[in-house]
């Protein structure tokens, strides 16, 4: 499998880990992107997004965001801190793929420094 597939285990699912995320109030934000983090206790980061009606109204561009997202972090894995679960929450409507190919790895390893996480390093 290539290393920047997207695999199931990478994604999160479970309610409650949404609800852990979101409780133990780690996060970081820029103009477009909210990421919120807590430990997985795994050896490899895993995303789930929330992206609701209220902050964009339409269905077509709630999905386009997630599809963003996914690319974004499918691409970005290697730059990600490793036992994290990110959760992605949009700030409004009208990401760019340029906007979240450059937040989301920044936004991680911020979140990943709060919880004491180092992200991985790149190799030559």
């Amino acid at each position: 499998m290539h290393p920047a597939s997207f695999r199931p285990h990478e994604r999160i699912t479970d309610p409650g880990v949404f609800r852990r995320a979101f409780e133990r109030k780690k996060s970081a934000s820029d103009g477009s992107l909210i990421v919120y983090g807590v430990e997985n206790g795994l050896d490899h980061p895993r995303l789930g997004i929330s992206a609701s009606k209220r902050k964009i109204r339409k269905a077509n561009a709630r999905n386009r965001f997630k599809r963003l997202v996914r690319e974004a972090f499918r691409l970005s894995k290697a730059e990600l801190p490793p036992g994290v679960d990110l959760i992605v929450v949009p700030r409004g409507p009208g990401l760019t793929f340029e906007q979240a190919s450059r937040s989301l790895p920044n936004l991680a390893r911020s979140v990943g420094r709060r919880l004491g996480v180092q992200a991985a390093k790149l190799s030559p």
